[in-house]
């Protein structure tokens, strides 16, 4: 059985993920602050076997926490890859996940096992679910979009409309542009045949509805509300 995560690892894997990427120096700081603050044992040459736990609970999610050297300065970097954002749609499968789980290079993860990290996930607000399909959630989005979009180079791409970070989108298969799907449906709805905005060529994917995205997103909304009124 994998080794637990703990409190200590929570709180270690959500301040990584604020920054983005960490300097070993201030890693190892980080890795003594979070056990000592959990009371939980504290080894200082052990920070590869704490960062291993994490990423045992990570690899079904396609998230792993890697060490590198800086070309820079030669200094150890420790920085968090989200691999959902590598996939074609942004979208990874709960069974794609599932599957996953066995091909682990480190010790394998029950299925049982990678359903509670998954939970854990889209309870934190780092997942979202829908239909059996994982994503980024809005929360992890905006506090990586940076850390992302630098680290990910030629994958990544901002919203050619919004200018903010798209994860699901459609992209132009010309030029390579991409737009989230509420921008698409607004910028093409007055268009009887729509053309890519950047280089004008015919725009092939199916053009989601207005109406769909506004009454998704005031369901949202209401929810949020809701929420609110109960707290």
């Amino acid at each position: 059985m994998a080794a637990q995560m703990t409190d200590s690892h929570r709180r270690f894997l959500q301040i990584l993920m604020s920054h983005g990427i960490m300097e070993g120096s201030e890693a190892r700081k980080l890795h003594r602050h979070c056990c000592e603050i959990h009371k939980v044992y504290y080894a200082h040459d052990k920070l590869d076997d704490f960062i291993n736990t994490i990423n045992v609970h990570l690899q079904p999610l396609f998230m792993q926490i890697r060490k590198g050297m800086s070309e820079d300065d030669g200094r150890v970097r420790y920085a968090l890859m989200d691999l959902i954002i590598l996939s074609e749609n942004g979208f990874a499968s709960s069974t794609e996940i599932l599957n996953f789980a066995d091909q682990l290079k480190t010790k394998k993860m029950k299925k049982k096992e990678a359903e509670q990290v998954l939970k854990l996930f889209v309870e934190d607000k780092w997942l979202s679910e829908k239909n059996g399909e994982y994503t980024l959630h809005t929360r992890c989005i905006m506090e990586m979009e940076q850390y992302i979009l630098s680290n990910y180079q030629g994958v990544a791409r901002k919203c050619n409309i919004c200018h903010s970070l798209a994860i699901q989108s459609q992209v132009c298969e010309t030029c390579g542009i991409g737009m989230h799907l509420p921008c698409v449906g607004k910028y093409f709805k007055a268009q009887t045949e729509p053309h890519c905005p950047h280089c004008n060529d015919f725009w092939p994917h199916e053009i989601p509805e207005v109406s769909r995205i506004d009454s998704q997103l005031s369901s949202k909304r209401e929810r949020g509300r809701e929420l609110r009124s109960q707290h």
